[in-house]
């Protein structure tokens, strides 16, 4: 039996993503206006402790408002979770694109930005979560289209989780051997010395980005993905010739 493909809810999701990435887009819009006037650039500038908190909270909402999307467009585990990373990769790409339409930024794929900062500062080129977005919503597509003759086993789910932190370990490598000479980990996550710490960061210049450490991860998800998609694929086939 041929699984119909639920194309209303990939419209409205994908509404929901290019809308919420131009709500994101504005904020940044207004963060840099107040702080970075001349255009984004590192070091970062400081701000109080209580904004950090603000930003925090804001960056977990986000998450929250992609998870709850998620949970109503999918009526299983595993549709939930497709829709939550379609969303997400949407949300994204075009978070970049429509800081390129109104600040002319970044300037090139290989531009540095700050990514995420939970449970701490995450910093790569624009190009590496472009990437981790594509697949993502290749993935999405792979679960949502094969439903029920999905081929999704405990390995893939291991290499997924295994593939995005070291994708992760690439993001805050960098910004972690900065920190770590002069606070401990335990510092940089439990909240101590957060006036110090917000200080130190303020010198943080992004030297190098772990490419190598990155590719293992991306690669990793690559494989899992191309697997999963050839083993639906093939058992869909049967299915349909039966």
């Amino acid at each position: 039996m041929q699984n119909k493909f639920p194309w209303k809810t990939l419209l409205w999701v994908s509404v929901f993503g290019v809308a919420f990435a131009m709500v994101e887009t504005a904020v940044v819009i207004y963060l840099r206006a107040l702080y970075y006037p001349e255009g984004f650039a590192f070091p970062l500038r400081m701000i109080s402790p209580g904004l950090i908190g603000v930003e925090i909270a804001r960056e977990a909402a986000t998450m929250l408002l992609l998870l709850s999307m998620a949970i109503i467009a999918g009526r299983k585990l595993k549709a939930s979770f497709a829709w939550f990373i379609y969303a997400f990769a949407v949300w994204d790409i075009f978070y970049y694109i429509f800081l390129w339409v109104f600040l002319g930024w970044p300037q090139s794929l290989l531009t540095r930005d700050i990514l995420f900062l939970i449970p701490f500062t995450w910093v790569g080129p624009v190009i590496a979560p472009v990437i981790n977005s594509l697949m993502m919503i290749a993935l999405a597509m792979i679960i949502i289209r094969y439903g029920k003759q999905l081929v999704m086993k405990t390995r893939h789910w291991i290499g997924l989780i295994l593939g995005a932190l070291i994708v992760i370990a690439s993001y805050t490598e960098d910004y972690l051997q900065f920190m770590l000479q002069d606070f401990k980990l335990g510092e940089l996550l439990g909240g101590s010395n957060t006036e110090e710490v917000i200080a130190a960061a303020g010198n943080y210049v992004p030297d190098q980005f772990s490419w190598w450490i990155f590719l293992i991860g991306a690669g990793i998800h690559a494989v899992v993905i191309a697997e999963m998609w050839l083993k639906s694929g093939r058992k869909y086939q049967h299915v349909l010739n039966e």
